[in-house]
């Protein structure tokens, strides 16, 4: 994967140096000499991660980091922290200015190229999101705005780990901040990842007959656990099998002898980004049910049901199975705004609309049409059953009184429906339609209050 990589260093050879050997793995390389030049290059959108030097004249790499994760519009972009510091402290330091890694110098090779690569594949998602809800939200509302006010606190963590030396050591740092479990069988690990909603899972990478690696390949895959977020304990001697690790999906890792403060701060970022990635999902998801649905009764919309129910008749015509449709409409709903308002209306379209959910099943499509139109769908059904559908709901409108929020009030209301049956003549579902409003309309007619069912 190719991304936009952020080079910060005062001293021009170490940039040169990390700039040929990023371009050798095809990455585009930008360069900046100090903290000023880099905040702007990433205020501008020009990179998707950053490799920064701490040692640096006016402004170090711990404050240009700093305020890049305080800034919305450059919280989300990954920071490696590259130096000489090799001290615990150092990494803390640089862990609580909120990088998302530290490289100590001499740089080895293949460590670097794949934290980028992890680290670019998470931006990449983060990014995906955030343009489709952005572009769902017509340009309003950033959800980056929020991104720097998750705290990282009060997560769910499972730690899967099979010594208790180890595991209750790090269970009681994590613990002080977070909900810990742990769950010494692997096996038993995956299930209860896919049973719980937990924030980030720990897997020691020496579990006794087992490779951590595959349980973390099972995570990735599984769709339950695709997000939930991936970090390794390893040995000093498990380099290959961290690279290996990030290379098929975890999030980050950790070496023993594990430091606590690193711990709690390495788990705070991942829960941290979990979250943000998650707020960015649900808000697609919002987005696009608000797409589909009407704002008023909370049913399909008319754009839903002309996609929807044009791909019920096609299947509908192939298999020569039943599809029947109902189109009812609240009799003198015109009436009702005139004598007690719009307000008054509304309320009678959203119970409307409750009561018709209550009586269709789950198969069944139910949208608004239009207005005081609403439409219900029902696969594998003929004509008479579509029929004994449209006098229940005709029966349970008119037998009980509409009530108003104000609770001074109830109104009478009825229905008229109109039925259609899909005909082996039938070319589309606008054909299905038009016999179900013909027989709406004499329904209509003849009276209101009543189903007529069109002829065959």
């Amino acid at each position: 994967m190719s991304a936009r990589v952020l080079v910060v260093d005062d001293i021009a050879t170490n940039v040169k140096l990390l700039e040929t050997k990023l371009s050798a793995e095809y990455f585009d390389v930008l360069t900046a000499s100090n903290g000023p030049d880099a905040l702007a290059i990433c205020e501008q959108g020009l990179c998707d991660l950053v490799l920064l030097d701490v040692m640096m004249p006016d402004m170090d790499g711990f404050e240009v980091c700093r305020r890049l994760k305080n800034s919305p519009t450059t919280a989300h972009l990954p920071v490696v922290m590259v130096t000489a510091l090799d001290q615990p402290s150092d990494r803390l330091k640089g862990l609580d200015a909120g990088a998302d890694d530290f490289l100590t110098k001499p740089v080895d090779d293949t460590a670097l190229f794949a934290r980028v690569r992890s680290l670019v594949r998470l931006k990449a998602v983060t990014d995906e999101l955030r343009a489709r809800l952005m572009a769902s939200r017509h340009g309003f509302g950033d959800p980056l705005a929020t991104a720097t006010a998750e705290t990282g606190q009060n997560g769910r963590v499972l730690l899967v780990d099979d010594r208790p030396s180890s595991y209750e050591r790090l269970s009681a740092a994590l613990s002080q901040y977070h909900r810990v479990e742990v769950e010494a069988d692997p096996q038993a690990a995956m299930i209860r990842a896919a049973e719980n909603e937990f924030d980030i899972v720990l897997i020691s990478l020496d579990l006794q007959g087992f490779d951590g690696l595959r349980l973390c390949s099972q995570l990735r895959s599984l769709e339950r656990t695709r997000h939930v977020a991936v970090v390794l304990i390893a040995d000093m001697d498990d380099r290959s099998k961290v690279l290996r690790g990030l290379d098929i999906g975890a999030h980050d890792f950790l070496v023993r002898p594990v430091d606590r403060n690193e711990l709690v701060a390495r788990v705070r970022t991942q829960v941290r980004r979990k979250r943000f990635a998650e707020r960015l999902r649900d808000g697609v998801q919002h987005s696009m049910d608000a797409a589909i649905t009407d704002a008023l009764t909370g049913l399909h919309n008319r754009r839903y049901l002309d996609v929807r129910l044009a791909n019920l008749f096609e299947d509908s015509a192939k298999r020569g199975a039943s599809l029947a449709v109902l189109l009812l409409d609240i009799d003198r709903f015109k009436s009702i705004n005139d004598r007690f308002g719009h307000d008054a209306g509304d309320e009678v379209l959203r119970e409307f609309a409750t009561r018709i959910r209550t009586l269709t099943r789950g198969v069944d499509l139910v949208a608004r049409y239009g207005g005081e139109e609403m439409v219900v769908v029902v696969p594998e059904a003929s004509l008479d059953e579509a029929r004994f559908v449209a006098e229940r709901i005709r029966e349970r409108v008119g037998s009980t009184p509409f009530g108003f929020a104000d609770k001074t009030r109830a109104l009478d209301v009825t229905v008229s429906i109109g039925v259609a049956a899909r005909q082996p003549s039938d070319t589309s579902a606008q054909d299905l339609l038009k016999r179900a409003d013909l027989a709406l309309y004499r329904a209509k007619d003849q009276g209101r209050n009543r189903v007529i069912a069109a002829a065959a």
